[in-house]
């Protein structure tokens, strides 16, 4: 199956926390998405990887995406190295996305700046002919997605582009909130983090809103890019 996009996250919730929104316009235009996962998320102090499995199908039906993987990576402790490189490789030969989004560049958690490195190398990798990979016994052919944008997180990184999300805002608050162990329960006895605090539940909207501000529309997700950016002409700028 060739995708359009394919998303990655270091965790599961971390593809619809940053780009859900972008992800649920781009399925409406007609768009085949798929999500991909380096980790279970086991190491979160909230939920465990069987309750996110079941909450990732989830919101991956609420999304509409096409397919979602999860490469079972070890939360906190993957690396930017061959072995892991590789298994990201065989996901984009296998899928062959034009577009690839991938974690923040700098965040708060360490595995976001590592899995942003590592799928944005994994991206080039995949192009060269000499490195080989089988995917179910078959030979892949090498492929390079067209670009590379990176989501925003936890800081409030300087975007490079923001996408309007209004009328699709709703679906991707219902996508995360599809993680009902990792966001604010008052009636929950788990520990609290940073995430799983009224305040943060909060900022799902007005971040959003914040964004859609600056660019005269009522929601936006904001994406850094690793190169130049480039238009047609001056009126495809909104």
């Amino acid at each position: 199956m060739k995708l359009d996009i394919l998303a990655f996250g270091a965790h599961p919730d971390d593809v619809e926390l940053g780009c859900g929104g972008t992800i649920a316009k781009e399925i409406a235009l007609g768009k085949k998405v798929g999500i991909v996962d380096l980790t279970r998320g086991e190491l979160g102090s909230r939920g465990s990887a069987e309750i996110r499995d079941r909450e990732a199908a989830a919101a991956a039906e609420i999304l509409g995406v096409s397919v979602r993987e999860n490469l079972n990576m070890r939360d906190g402790f993957f690396v930017n190295d061959e072995e892991h490189q590789l298994a990201v490789i065989r996901m984009i030969r296998k899928y062959q996305p034009d577009i690839v989004l991938c974690n923040a560049i700098d965040d708060r958690h360490i595995d976001h700046g590592k899995g942003s490195k590592l799928v944005s190398d994994a991206c080039f990798l995949s192009g060269l002919v000499k490195i080989v990979t089988q995917y179910d016994g078959q030979d892949q052919r090498q492929w390079r997605p067209k670009t590379v944008y990176h989501y925003m997180q936890w800081k409030n990184l300087t975007p490079d582009f923001v996408v309007d999300i209004s009328g699709y805002n709703e679906k991707r608050v219902e996508a995360i909130l599809a993680y009902s162990s990792q966001f604010y329960d008052p009636n929950s006895t788990e520990p609290e983090t940073p995430i799983a605090t009224k305040n943060f539940l909060e900022s799902l909207n007005y971040r959003a809103q914040d964004l859609g501000r600056l660019i005269g529309t009522d929601y936006a997700e904001g994406f850094t890019a690793e190169r130049h950016l480039a238009v047609n002409r001056l009126g495809d700028l909104i």
